[in-house]
């Protein structure tokens, strides 16, 4: 039975499932910290992409990714789930996932700086407007008119919090572009027997190994922190485990999958677009549970936000 608009459907249920990540990771952040969350994430993430690979597929572990293969999608693994999270998980505690998502929206024109540095793709003048337009709807959600004389503009938020915003949106764009380049390197490792078999599992291969190296660097960072003892402490706390376990499931499992099923169905522009309006979907519920304040400021700040991001993939 054919759906219409089934791909435009998807793309929307995937930003809510995203939605539902970042805020169940913001309740799981602040009452059992940023680093114990993540070594749960991204065990969590590991064994349900092994169990995923092993069923899809018959073989959980990739065993015909290349050492080059492994080095890139690796470096990707530090660069997107250890430094982008780390910044991404205190954004959430600074300035709540609300803001946090917004400045997501900065991912693309930071994938589009690291294409052009490492892969030498041309930047349009498409991107040049799509990354203002971006900026620009930031620049409306997080500044206010200046309340000391002389100051024309102030930042309602925490300078860390932005900061911590900004290299969120960096981690997330570097990584994607090195783990494009891990993925041509993996696609290229297996049998021309195979490929065809396994197309449409790689990307879901490729992200284990990314969550390896993800749960090596918080494991690590744990030890060196000594922070043992508060993860011995979190499997006592339902309610983290609770948002954790859904975190995990409605992000890397649910929002993944679902986002390369989208573009089966529609134009990856369309699909990118739609995914893309998680800033503006999460203001209700942040409202409702976390009790942020709701402004026109702010609503506008997130559609020309998401506007800019949708330039990226339409012109």
């Amino acid at each position: 039975m054919h759906i219409q608009y089934l791909g435009e459907i998807i793309s929307l249920g995937v930003a809510f499932s995203w939605t539902i990540a970042a805020m169940t990771c913001e309740v799981a952040s602040k009452r059992i910290g940023v680093t114990v969350t993540n070594v749960w994430r991204m065990a969590l993430a590991l064994i349900f992409s092994l169990l995923m690979m092993w069923w899809f597929t018959g073989e959980a572990w990739p065993t015909h990714a290349s050492a080059t293969s492994w080095a890139w999608l690796m470096a990707s693994g530090v660069v997107g789930y250890f430094l982008g999270d780390w910044c991404l998980f205190n954004s959430y505690i600074s300035i709540g996932s609300r803001y946090g998502q917004l400045f997501m929206t900065l991912a693309p024109m930071f994938t589009a700086i690291s294409a052009w540095a490492m892969l030498g793709q041309v930047m349009s003048v498409g991107s040049l407007i799509a990354m203002m337009v971006t900026m620009l709807g930031i620049a409306i959600s997080v500044l206010s008119k200046g309340e000391n004389k002389g100051r024309f503009l102030s930042l309602q938020l925490p300078v860390k919090g932005v900061l911590f915003g900004i290299g969120a949106g960096l981690g997330q764009g570097l990584g994607l572009v090195l783990s494009k380049i891990g993925l041509d390197y993996y696609t290229a490792d297996i049998p021309q027997t195979m490929v065809a078999d396994m197309e449409n599992y790689l990307p879901f291969s490729a992200n284990l190994i990314r969550c390896v190296a993800g749960l090596i660097c918080w494991g690590v960072f744990l030890v060196v922190t000594g922070q043992g003892q508060k993860l011995r402490q979190s499997a006592h706390d339902t309610k983290a485990l609770w948002a954790l376990l859904i975190a995990v499931f409605s992000g890397p499992v649910i929002g993944v999958g679902f986002s390369l099923m989208a573009v089966q169905y529609t134009a990856a522009g369309i699909a990118s677009t739609l995914m893309a309006t998680s800033p503006i979907m999460i203001l209700l519920p942040a409202h409702y549970f976390f009790h942020e304040k709701i402004t026109l400021k702010g609503i506008v700040g997130a559609v020309i936000s998401v506007v800019g991001v949708s330039l990226f993939f339409l012109i």
